[in-house]
């Protein structure tokens, strides 16, 4: 392939305005990505287009805008907010002599950084393997064998088929590598459903407080700051319930909007534990005014995913941060809707553990008598 420019940590970042209702607050996230990537920002472009430019996203006056921050910050990274095509990424870094990157190639290094589990780190590396396909270019021109002459008789194929032969093989062996742990997680989650254990699944958009509600109430010390994407692992643990019993909760990835579909795919395994629990908590930044479009962005992931239809609490966190008062929200059928708490000062906590309560009972109870139906059915064949 050919050769790229070398990145480094002190970036420009680009955001241009298509007409977006919310062009502050994406640029607000895309500065904590960089950040949480251990980029340093030192300079931010903005514009205003009707639509992209084909050959450089921007346009050649924007570019010429870029370059002169990239020389005054003495900067050697590009990060747009937008997905670049892959020409148009090998057209940035032509004009501008530096190494230009999008949004999916961002979150995917962040991706990469955060990782830890053997399963993640095969996720991250299917997706960036799956991003990179699609920007391999011509290269290593000398050693194709339709040059010819002495000395420069190649293999019977490019460089660049060569480089898709074996990226296509790495591919199939990761994903084969990660059916075989979901299928093995199958096993473990029908053993889990066949008793009377309520399962709970934490999701929610990037830096909602997931993390620190999941440790707040099972003191599992699992990893929590203020970044985006700070936990990538699913996490499990118990709790106990004081006249409930123990149920199962598990601290999930994170969402964020323009989540790439590489990414999707790929970490579907890990989302698993989503589709399979009994209850989601929706886990939401109440003190973020942007905090409508982030649950419709978990919603839309969830719906990807195939959990859409999912029994779903929302957790109304960070009320310490609005003065809100805690408490707990049903909606027409009785159901528990909504509960307000705040993970960081534990406020509101003990009336999430009392609605948990309720739904591990409600789930004991359908189950006993699922468990009767079924023996008075057995029964009744029995003495016809």
């Amino acid at each position: 392939m050919t050769e790229r420019p070398a990145a480094g940590e002190r970036a420009v970042i680009v955001q241009l305005d298509f007409g977006q209702p919310d062009l502050e607050d994406q640029l607000k996230e895309v500065r904590l990505l960089a950040e949480s990537a251990g980029g340093i920002v030192v300079a931010e472009v903005f514009g205003r287009r009707h639509s992209p430019d084909p050959k450089t996203f921007a346009g050649k006056g924007k570019v010429q805008e870029i370059a002169a921050m990239l020389a005054a910050g003495d900067s050697d990274l590009v990060i747009f907010n937008h997905e670049l095509s892959p020409a148009q990424e090998r057209n940035l870094e032509r004009e501008l002599k530096c190494r230009v990157i999008d949004r999916t190639s961002l979150i995917l290094d962040i991706f990469a950084l955060r990782a830890s589990s053997a399963e993640g780190k095969l996720q991250v590396e299917l997706a960036q393997l799956e991003h990179l396909s699609t920007r391999l270019v011509r290269g290593w021109t000398h050693l194709e064998r339709q040059r010819g002459g002495i000395g420069m008789r190649g293999p019977g194929e490019t460089q660049l088929e060569t480089d898709r032969r074996l990226l296509g093989n790495r591919v199939k062996l990761l994903k084969e590598r990660l059916e075989k742990l979901s299928r093995q997680r199958g096993v473990q989650r029908k053993a889990r459903r066949r008793g009377d254990t309520l399962n709970v699944s934490l999701v929610g958009y990037t830096n909602a407080g997931k993390s620190t509600l999941f440790n707040a109430l099972t003191h599992a010390g699992v990893f929590a700051a203020d970044q985006l994407f700070a936990t990538l692992d699913t996490t499990a643990r118990k709790l106990w319930i004081e006249g409930a019993g123990n149920i199962v909760i598990s601290d999930t990835v994170g969402f964020i909007r323009d989540l790439p579909h590489s990414l999707v795919d790929a970490f579907h395994a890990t989302l698993e534990a989503a589709i399979d629990a009994d209850v989601l908590l929706h886990v939401v930044d109440s003190a973020s005014h942007a905090r409508d479009e982030q649950i419709y962005e978990v919603k839309k992931v969830l719906e990807e995913i195939g959990a859409g239809q999912m029994r779903q609490v929302i957790v109304w966190n960070k009320i310490d941060l609005t003065d809100a008062a805690p408490g707990v929200e049903r909606d027409e059928y009785g159901n528990i809707a909504r509960v307000r708490v705040s993970a960081r000062s534990g406020v509101g906590l003990d009336l999430l553990r009392e609605s948990l309560a309720e739904y591990a009972r409600a789930k004991a109870e359908a189950r006993r008598k699922a468990l009767a139906d079924a023996e008075h059915e057995a029964q009744h064949d029995y003495t016809n």
